[in-house]
């Protein structure tokens, strides 16, 4: 078992190292850079030339929270972060984002969160 997860592992860092090779952020367009737990999902803005986070945004955070329904899908609430950080970048002045899927394959609620930054006005 122990070499079933060291097998993985190492297939999921290749997969990020193949991701990130590609995507480079900037001030003035910033890594958009999912991740994404059983039950949360979390997104931030990065500026890899300054080695800083402009903004972020989980399914944790309060504003996000409470717009939450009991019956709401892991995919809706993805959503609802995705405007979330929309909101909060056009408040720092970004429109145009690199989108990082991070390790993650383009489907689901990854999708949904980009998704939803598109309509609150990100452009990728």
């Amino acid at each position: 078992m122990l070499r079933q997860q060291r097998q993985r592992k190492n297939r999921l860092t290749r997969r990020r190292k193949r991701v990130r090779k590609k995507i480079f952020g900037t001030p003035e367009r910033p890594r958009l850079c999912v991740y994404r737990s059983l039950t949360q999902i979390y997104a931030q803005l990065v500026d890899d030339q300054g080695g800083r986070t402009l903004t972020g945004t989980s399914s944790l955070a309060a504003e996000v929270k409470s717009q939450i329904k009991p019956e709401d899908s892991k995919s809706s609430v993805s959503k609802k972060v995705g405007l979330r950080l929309a909101q909060k970048a056009k408040e720092k002045g970004l429109s145009r984002v690199v989108f990082d899927r991070n390790r993650y394959s383009y489907q689901g609620r990854v999708k949904s969160l980009a998704e939803g930054a598109r309509e609150g006005g990100l452009g990728f």
